[in-house]
């Protein structure tokens, strides 16, 4: 049945944060009104089913190589496969528009032994309607097919609530709610989302599944959401490290759960909180160019409020008994090292006595865990510096060995993925960890305080079709 304008009006205002919808669920609450991938089981041979697929992925040479990713998707794919579903997998990869998914298909074949064609241009944007050649291309083909929606960022209307306001609602959700029926019209009209990492306000992840006769989870995504990041929630120590100060936000509110006891952090969130202490001591510590409004447009930039948040946290951290493991010295841009920061100076990596100083906290975790008959688990998140650049990597590759070192004393140990994941592959090896996760803001989001677009879109979904 096609969805209407009012419907995904509704939603948009939900997820544009325009009307309060209260306080987040956990993620039990949005498990259990989500469909699972089994309660579409009875679904005959020849069923089109639409595949949100986690396809924002680098496929190396051979398997194995850039495509954690689309291998996540398999047990999905097969499941379809071994029902004769017709399985027409879409979504995005990077943000650029010209990205192709060619590549992606080409490996999605190779995993799955059979050829999976890339189908381009399948909407006329003007009109938002889907290629006739396309829809009757997925209506030919055999059971058991799986095809490809070229790059669905190649759309503007795919990324239109990225930077929405409610203003602009009237004019979006008309088209909106078009593309939602016409995939469900001429594509599929179920609905399968096994895209972890898709956590932006993407029409593909959030409107269409409104227009379908039923939307699901895939079998990892609800896998990952059931088991390791429900584990995540009862983390002791966690590190919270990287560029964006935005962090701060997910970072309070794990502490606010009140399991978290010792925060290890880098980076800009490491520097508002090096900040706040020196002030709640009665001084000061000077950031550098993170703090100066002229780099205001920078993603770096550090301002007033987010310390005036940092100062909050450390406070409630005093009362609640969390240990704070903040840098001591800084890798500067000329690999000069430096304790204290001038104006003009900008910190790339952490430290030798940081690297020393986290070292030294980690054996005292490994040693008070050894106490408790519990298990203990740890979270990291993020990097230490700009890694990517041989200069200012020791910080970060030093410290994948501390994930090593805890995991071998018993303790259980996730990566949130992103940054992390990457550097875990670099310096390290996946069994170095308990889990590592294929997607970083997606996990901050469940940890924290933000909810999750898809979540939000499947959970109403759900509601909708009773």
């Amino acid at each position: 049945m096609p969805v209407t304008e009012s419907t995904v009006n509704t939603l948009c205002r939900q997820l544009l944060g325009v009307d309060a919808v209260g306080k987040k669920p956990p993620l039990d609450a949005y498990l259990a009104a989500i469909p699972a991938l089994d309660d579409l089981a009875n679904l005959p041979s020849g069923t089109a089913v639409l595949i949100r697929g986690d396809v924002d992925a680098k496929p190396g040479e051979k398997i194995g190589e850039g495509d954690v990713r689309l291998r996540s998707m398999l047990e999905t794919l097969k499941f379809g496969q071994s029902r004769g579903w017709k399985q027409i997998i879409f979504g995005h990869r990077g943000r650029k528009p010209e990205e192709s998914l060619a590549k992606v298909a080409k490996r999605l074949g190779e995993l799955l032994g059979t050829n999976v064609p890339l189908l381009t241009d399948w909407l006329d944007e003007a009109t938002m309607t889907v290629s006739p050649q396309v829809a009757e291309t997925i209506n030919s083909a055999a059971p058991g097919s799986v095809l490809v929606l070229e790059n669905t960022r190649k759309y503007d209307i795919e990324r239109v609530l990225w930077k929405a306001k409610e203003a602009d609602l009237p004019k979006l959700v008309p088209n909106l709610t078009k593309l939602a029926n016409e995939l469900a019209t001429k594509v599929a009209k179920y609905y399968v989302n096994e895209a972890l990492s898709a956590g932006s306000l993407d029409a593909s992840s959030t409107i269409v599944p409104l227009a379908m006769d039923k939307a699901a989870l895939g079998k990892y995504i609800a896998s990952e959401f059931a088991g390791p990041m429900q584990q995540c929630v009862k983390a002791k120590l966690v590190v919270f490290s990287g560029i964006k100060i935005d962090k701060l936000d997910d970072l309070e509110a794990m502490i606010e759960r009140g399991h978290i006891k010792h925060v290890f952090s880098a980076g800009s969130i490491a520097m508002a909180l090096k900040k706040a202490a020196a002030q709640l001591a009665g001084g000061d510590f000077n950031l550098g160019v993170t703090e100066d409004p002229a780099h205001a447009d920078k993603p770096y930039y550090i301002p007033p409020a987010r310390i005036k948040q940092a100062r909050q946290m450390l406070a409630l951290g005093e009362k609640n008994g969390i240990e704070f493991v903040l840098p001591v010295d800084f890798v500067l841009a000329d690999e000069t090292v430096k304790t204290v920061l001038e104006p003009g100076d900008q910190q790339f990596d952490i430290g030798p006595q940081t690297i020393a100083l986290f070292k030294e906290k980690v054996g005292e975790f490994i040693a008070a865990a050894k106490q408790s008959s519990e298990p203990v688990v740890a979270f990291h998140n993020g990097v230490f510096g700009m890694f990517e650049d041989p200069r200012y990597e020791n910080g970060t590759r030093e410290f994948i060995g501390q994930l090593k070192r805890m995991k071998d004393a018993g303790i259980q140990v996730f990566v949130g993925g992103g940054e992390g994941g990457k550097a875990l592959e670099i310096y390290g090896q996946p069994d170095w960890v308990t889990h590592c996760f294929t997607a970083g803001g997606t996990v901050l989001n469940a940890l924290g305080n933000a909810p999750i677009p898809y979540l939000q879109s499947l959970q109403f979904a759900a509601q909708q079709h009773g």
